[in-house]
């Protein structure tokens, strides 16, 4: 098995367990007992769970920045803006396993590097979606549109229903706040 293969191997069963007991439950151990591999043979490829938890976040969030760096060529218009919160539609749900896994453990990611990776990445995304000179409550809607993405995609997910079809109503409320904060409703 390639190197590479094998440290997505670790990345798949690592998140597996950290969103099945929680990051701080999870021990290198069990990843490795998991894979059939020894410790040594897990420390060979990650020294330690942060080092895996943030090989995954780099991974997956790979499309979050490019997304910031072409939302930063685009003229600042309401389409670019909608375009901006339909494609980090498209991350969250690519990368569902990981933002569950990161919504549940708040507490432990805070105390992380991760955290402040997150909150920069975060703060890229919504000003690209907040102007310059907006009223306060056009950045409160701007800024709320983005993390309606992340409400819509968490909070309802034990909903009786199609998820696809909660996917779109959830960036159908999105639009509607970055509309109405565009416009300064």
């Amino acid at each position: 098995m390639s190197r590479g293969n094998t440290h997505q191997r670790i990345q798949d069963v690592a998140l597996e367990l950290f969103v099945a007991q929680g990051y701080d439950k999870t021990s290198l151990r069990e990843i490795a007992e998991r894979l059939g591999v020894t410790k040594a043979a897990l420390y060979y490829h990650f020294k330690t769970k942060e080092d895996i938890l943030l090989s995954i976040f780099d991974a997956a969030n790979r499309p979050v920045t490019e997304l910031i760096e072409w939302g930063r060529e685009q003229p600042r218009t309401l389409e670019t803006k909608k375009e901006i919160l339909r494609r980090y539609s498209d991350v969250l749900h690519r990368a569902q396993p990981l933002f569950r896994f990161m919504q549940e453990n708040q507490a432990t990611i805070r105390d992380l590097s991760l955290g402040d990776q997150m909150k920069k990445r975060m703060l890229g995304l919504s000003d690209l979606l907040v102007e310059p000179d907006a009223a306060l409550v056009d950045r409160v809607r701007a800024a709320t549109s983005l993390f309606t993405m992340h409400a819509g995609t968490f909070a309802l997910r034990g909903l009786e229903d199609d998820p696809e079809e909660r996917r779109e109503a959830v960036l159908t409320v999105a639009h509607e706040m970055i509309t109405a904060a565009h416009h300064g409703e």
